[in-house]
């Protein structure tokens, strides 16, 4: 960090100020509350309560100090790239002072919800090599945002502009694949949890209010054999028009691209905007992830693997750089994720499906799909997801129902029990037969290419990491791993989850494997 606001030519650098709308975006956070209220007097016909004008008043008050303080801070907050860092000063209360070096920044990301782009502006994120420790500008005008974003990756070290292709852009005929993603379940009872103890929260109790109450009238007094499969049609068809407004929202306009200073940028979104800036020295791999009903669409996702993305959960939400998508298109896009600088050609376009991949590349995008590529695991494995199958869940519901009938006197117990146990010990076999069918690893290309590891059945992952990235390796097992020959090896690189698995390897061949893909890590070891 430099003590001296200069450029390189030693001129002084002054301090730029964040535009004035910030102030306005700063008060939108009262959309919730009010909202909240309109929800209220709607629900109580007009009626409210001693809480809900209490809650009014305060928002009164909260409006007038966010106000004052959002002018107080908009005033004293600054920011300017020296020659060697950017910086950023402000404070309410307490006048502090935040630089980072320009050669830690990693990424420059830009966000705009629906109100910061009523007003035009964006938020600009700066993060640096640890991931941790960025600088976050609320908010600039677009044009400012991206003069800056260009400035520092620039300035960062990022390289020379790089005449890469479009990698990928969106397609409408992708939406299909919306309703196999968690949130056609998943987001329903979240949305109706969300909106449940925000009206408890006012006061309001949900059961009483009379259509809630009766439909759970109706709904006990019906047939049940009748009412359950049309509920679940009914939460079914909500989630699946949830789910592709929830696709629409996220990635609406995609387009990935190389961009210039070699970074790999994602642009999307409908009414927040985001777009996340990977810079390729931080890039160490990509992961090709098939959700079980995404793949038995024929569709996936694909994910990189880079250090400087945040914490795990900003990792999740930054690192994606598809989404649910034809199996073919992930394809493509995993092997222009992985291609080395320049191979890309002609530029402006990725090669079509089909098209021999560029030298480098086409090992790693074969193996993908090629089960031989990979090396399978022993039949042990097998045994061993069959084994906790029947172990964790077949058994244990089928003892809980023969105990709570025999307790009970419930014969229908028991006849569920026995009807349990017939239909969910094939299908606990047959997941886990899938689960070992998915299993393998491999080394597909040279000494300076990739190591792949492929696993799971509930959402088949296929990591692809460069086998420079690798830092260490660690080698697990238990009692009954070590009786059935097996032993569960991870390769820790800084980036992404940090660590990946190579679950249930021959144990006689793991530490030659790991040698293998890193010479030099495990000589010592293997030399004792």
């Amino acid at each position: 960090m430099t003590t001296h606001g200069t450029t390189p030519d030693g001129t002084d650098v002054p301090w730029r100020a964040l535009d004035p709308r910030t102030i306005a975006v700063h008060c939108g956070w009262m959309a919730a509350p009010l909202a909240s209220l309109a929800l209220t007097a709607l629900a109580t016909g007009g009626h409210l309560g001693d809480r809900a004008w209490i809650t009014l008043a305060v928002i009164a008050v909260s409006f007038a100090c966010v106000t004052v303080a959002g002018l107080i801070g908009w005033s004293r907050t600054r920011y300017r790239v020296t020659a060697d860092s950017l910086e950023l000063r402000g404070g309410l209360f307490v006048r502090r002072l935040w630089a980072i070096p320009l050669h830690r920044v990693r990424n420059v990301d830009l966000s705009a919800n629906p109100v910061q782009r009523l007003f035009g502006l964006v938020v600009l994120r700066a993060g640096t090599t640890g991931g941790r420790d960025g600088l976050t500008l609320e908010a600039l005008t677009r044009p400012a945002a991206e003069r800056l974003r260009a400035e520092l990756l620039a300035r960062a070290g990022g390289g020379d502009p790089a005449d890469e292709p479009v990698l990928s852009t969106g397609d409408p005929r992708w939406l299909r694949y919306a309703p196999l993603t968690f949130w056609v379940f998943g987001g329903v009872f979240a949305a109706v949890g969300a909106v449940w103890r925000v009206l408890d929260d006012l006061g309001v109790q949900p059961w009483r209010i009379g259509i809630v109450r009766r439909a759970f009238e109706q709904f006990g007094h019906s047939a049940l054999w009748l009412t359950v499969p049309l509920a679940l049609l009914a939460v079914t068809a909500v989630g699946s028009v949830g789910a592709l407004a929830v696709y629409a929202e996220n990635w609406w306009r995609y387009r990935l691209e190389w961009a210039d200073a070699g970074t790999l940028r994602v642009r999307r979104g409908l009414l927040t905007t985001r777009s996340v800036s990977i810079e390729r020295a931080r890039l160490r791999g990509a992961v090709l992830r098939e959700p079980m009903l995404l793949r038995a669409a024929g569709g996936a996702t694909v994910r990189a693997v880079a250090g400087g993305l945040g914490d795990s959960e900003e990792n999740r939400a930054r690192s994606t750089v598809l989404p649910p998508a034809p199996r073919a298109e992930a394809l493509r896009v995993l092997t222009g994720v992985l291609a080395p600088p320049g191979a890309l050609t002609p530029p402006g376009a990725l090669a079509p499906p089909g098209a021999p991949a560029p030298p480098g590349v086409a090992p790693v995008g074969e193996a993908l799909f090629d089960r031989p590529a990979l090396v399978r695991h022993p039949r042990a494995a097998l045994r061993r997801r069959v084994a906790r199958g029947m172990g964790w869940v077949v058994a244990p519901v089928t003892a809980a129902l023969v105990v709570l009938g025999a307790l009970l006197s419930l014969p229908v117990l028991l006849y569920c029990a026995g009807g349990f146990l017939l239909l969910a010990t094939p299908v606990a076999y047959a997941l886990a037969r899938d689960a070992y069918r998915a299993l393998g690893h491999g080394l597909p290309d040279g000494p300076d290419g990739h190591l792949l590891i492929r696993s799971g059945t509930f959402s088949r992952d296929t990591v692809a990491l460069a086998r420079t990235a690798v830092l260490a390796w660690t080698f697990t097992d238990t009692p009954m791993a070590r009786r059935a020959g097996v032993t569960t090896a991870t390769a820790a690189v800084a980036a992404g989850e940090d660590g990946y698995r190579v679950p249930d390897m021959a144990a006689g061949e793991a530490a030659a494997f790991a040698h293998a893909a890193t010479p030099g890590i495990l000589d010592e070891f293997l030399t004792r």
